[in-house]
């Protein structure tokens, strides 16, 4: 497909770059099966390593994802100034997280409302820039 200005350039995003995108981002999508059907719930996050993250939600489709200890992904995406577009997922197997962990302000105050603490190691990191 090409773009009014030519064709579209996509871009394999190396695991810094994928990362450095992640640790800029406060929401995200949690991709999950739910009955048998895709679906993408939001999500805070926060990246506490180079292989992992905390996420909190309050969708009890994730909550119950994350105590079967499932396979989730987590999507942001952006548009840059040039007009590019970027996508990043991460995938890994899920699991309840103690809030006894340190959290970022964001993670701290979901939690205390409710939200559940996930742990999710960056297993699977790929992104793709689209311009």
């Amino acid at each position: 497909m090409d773009a009014p200005g030519g064709p579209l350039t996509r871009t394999t995003l190396g695991r810094a770059t994928c990362l450095a995108l992640l640790r800029d981002a406060a929401y995200a999508r949690v991709v999950i099966s739910v009955r048998c059907l895709p679906a993408a719930l939001p999500a805070r996050i926060s990246v506490v390593s180079d292989h992992r993250l905390l996420l909190t939600s309050t969708e009890e489709a994730v909550r119950a994802a994350a105590h079967r200890s499932d396979v989730l992904s987590v999507q942001i995406d952006g548009l840059e100034a040039d007009g590019a577009t970027w996508s990043v997922m991460a995938s890994g197997i899920a699991a309840l997280a103690s809030p006894d962990e340190p959290l970022s302000a964001p993670l701290r105050t979901a939690v205390a409302g409710g939200a559940a603490l996930i742990a999710l190691p960056l297993s699977v990191l790929v992104g793709e820039r689209v311009g």
